[in-house]
């Protein structure tokens, strides 16, 4: 019997060693996840690749598509499944063929890894072969560069027969790189920062800064939007929201106004720091691209950075607007980045800000409010959404006991 399913297929972890397998576990689970919903029968190992199949047989475009965004996903094909009868795989390379859109040349790449199948590779290339060059009779056979390859895979008892993949995104599992916390606004940055460190494996914990009460709450309610918008590929499992705004007014008052904004970012990052530590990861990650804005010139991020010790990664570091925009259109973020609204960010902005300043002035400003009252108060005041779309997130048993009467101004999702 012929079915559907969709053949996945991953690079990064086929370099793996030792621990190979548990790359391919997690991307197992996480591939599980993604496709709940989905009618997805099953997703197991296979000789290299992984196999979905679906309980009505019939795997769709639209599953394919759902996979691609999966990260660890190098090619997601929509595949062909037959038994060994030669008359069944035969038909359905005709058919494959026949779905590959518009073509002048093919070739036929056939491999197996059972050994017991009696037809050698090259017995199943000319098999095939024949058959396609009787079925499509005016186009040409070429074996270098050809517009469309017929792919024909022996594995256990099964042949797969395929001739179109989709891209995915590459990278590797999430989950495997341990835990980062990142800091999320509505923008169009931090958003794409996320998604690059979840793409290499980390397990995102996404911390926003409201400007709430002096602002409204929209950007918190932009910044779930966007976690569901990265939900596809299971990179958040929660999300904290510091309420920021009063403490913006007392920094504004007691700092000289040119140093407002890197006073602001130190305790965001003294504060991401804390809830790092409380959840056990091992980075704080930030949207900032050098000489973006006037915060982020290297003086100045080396006058934020010194106020923790954990690395702070900056993937988007080298990266122009337009890159990133570009980024955001791919990941599904920049519709809602593009949508005003007020936050920690517009709030008590200096005239001119400091560009390059001077580490004695900004440790002046720093010691000129207690900024460590300031820190307690804004990690006792985090409040968290709770998302089920991350395999690999576990909650810290801390938050949980310290924080259990919070949530109440954001809403929790399913």
């Amino acid at each position: 019997m012929t079915q559907r399913v969709c053949l996945v297929h991953y690079h990064e972890i086929g370099l793996k060693g030792k621990n190979r397998s548990t790359f391919e576990n997690q991307l197992v689970r996480n591939l599980r996840r993604a496709l709940r919903g989905h009618g997805a029968a099953d997703v197991r190992r296979v000789s290299g690749h992984l196999l979905v199949s679906f309980a009505d047989g019939q795997a769709t475009i639209e599953h394919a598509h759902v996979i691609a965004q999966v990260p660890g996903v190098a090619r997601v094909s929509l595949a062909y499944q037959c038994g060994l009868d030669e008359d069944a795989y035969c038909a359905a390379a005709v058919q494959a063929l026949r779905e590959a859109g518009e073509f002048e040349s093919f070739k036929v790449h056939a491999r197996r890894s059972a050994t017991t199948y009696e037809l050698h590779t090259l017995d199943i290339h000319r098999l095939v072969g024949g058959v396609l060059c009787e079925a499509f009779p005016d186009k040409r056979v070429r074996m270098r560069d050809p517009d469309v390859t017929v792919f024909v895979l022996v594995v256990q008892g099964s042949v797969y027969v395929y001739a179109a993949s989709l891209v995915g995104v590459g990278g590797l599992p999430v989950g495997t790189a341990g835990k980062v916390v990142t800091l999320l606004s509505s923008g169009f940055d931090s958003p794409v920062a996320t998604w690059m460190v979840g793409r290499r494996g980390a397990t995102c914990v996404p911390l926003h800064f409201s400007g709430r009460p002096m602002t409204s709450d929209a950007s918190e309610w932009l910044c779930q939007d966007i976690v569901q918008a990265l939900a596809p590929a299971g990179l958040v499992g929660r999300l904290y929201v510091v309420p920021f705004g009063e403490r913006q007014r007392e920094i504004s008052l007691a700092v000289p106004q040119s140093l407002r904004i890197i006073t602001y970012r130190r305790v965001m990052l003294a504060v991401a720091e804390r809830l790092a530590h409380l959840e056990g990861a091992k980075a704080l990650v930030t949207g900032e691209s050098l000489g973006q804005v006037a915060s982020q010139t290297l003086e100045n991020i080396a006058a934020v950075n010194e106020v923790v010790s954990l690395p702070v990664l900056r993937p988007l570091i080298g990266s122009d607007k337009l890159e990133i925009m570009r980024r955001a259109e791919q990941i599904g973020t920049h519709e809602i980045s593009s949508q005003s609204a007020e936050d920690c960010c517009t709030l008590f902005m200096p005239r001119r800000p400091e560009t390059h300043a001077r580490i004695e002035a900004v440790h002046e400003a720093w010691d000129a409010f207690d900024h460590e009252a300031m820190i307690d108060g804004l990690v006792d005041s985090i409040e968290y959404v709770d998302y089920d779309q991350c395999p690999s997130y576990r909650p810290p048993k801390e938050m949980r006991a310290r924080h259990r009467e919070l949530a109440p101004a954001v809403p929790r999702l399913a």
